[in-house]
């Protein structure tokens, strides 16, 4: 069946695989990349790294369409309920914990980063997601520096990694391929870069240093692009 993963822009990915549809940190009405809208996308669940409000995004409303459940941390998970998302549709994880689901197993991995709600509250603490799925074993980073540990996500093979190379409030570029080299993906695609000019970097330039200096293949895309796993 095969596993497609669909760029939206920023960190907003679509997953395919096992017939159901997971969504990343869907920042689609008011992100200036995204190639849809919140109301054109479906979702069986929704993976959501922290509480910024370029990651919750349309999280709400989407989860209340669709009746998707919702993965993320469990301060956010307390947030998401009370702002009418059903508690049987959210599971709140804390870093190193894991859930099983029919599509596989998440586990939500640490990240050195922040994470408050658009409202101010505590948002508890930030993630990346490791998808253990039937055919493809998928790290998403989000927002994160670079840390040591990313060696161990690494230590079994990765079929692909996702990292931010937007620097400013993420890694940047150089830090990437540090991580790559951690990591040790079969293939590496960049996010949370060139939505807004705070975070512009020249994604080809980044792929042909991937090339140049690690074991991974680069694979940029444009809003709207698939990687086939």
């Amino acid at each position: 069946m095969g596993t497609n993963v669909t760029w939206l822009g920023h960190n907003a990915w679509s997953i395919e695989t096992s017939g159901k549809t997971l969504l990343l940190d869907p920042f689609l009405n008011d992100s200036p990349t995204a190639p849809v809208k919140a109301d054109a996308v479906t979702a069986d669940y929704i993976l959501l790294s922290h509480g910024h409000g370029d990651h919750l995004g349309d999280t709400v409303d989407i989860a209340k369409r669709t009746g998707a459940v919702v993965l993320t941390n469990f301060e956010v998970s307390q947030w998401l309920g009370k702002k009418g998302v059903p508690a049987e549709k959210l599971i709140g994880l804390n870093p190193g914990g894991g859930s099983k689901q029919p599509f596989g197993h998440a586990k939500f991995t640490i990240a050195h980063h922040s994470s408050s709600m658009p409202d101010g509250s505590y948002g508890g603490v930030p993630g990346g997601f490791l998808l253990t799925l039937e055919d493809a074993r998928i790290y998403f980073a989000c927002d994160t520096a670079l840390f040591l540990d990313m060696k161990l996500i690494g230590a079994s093979p990765l079929d692909l990694a996702v990292l931010p190379i937007g620097d400013m409030f993420t890694m940047g570029p150089e830090d990437s391929i540090d991580a790559i080299k951690l990591l040790n993906p079969k293939r590496v695609a960049p996010c949370h870069y060139n939505t807004w000019p705070p975070i512009a970097q020249d994604a080809a330039a980044w792929a042909a240093t991937v090339q140049s200096h690690t074991a991974a293949t680069p694979v940029v895309l444009e809003p709207g692009g698939v990687i086939n796993l």
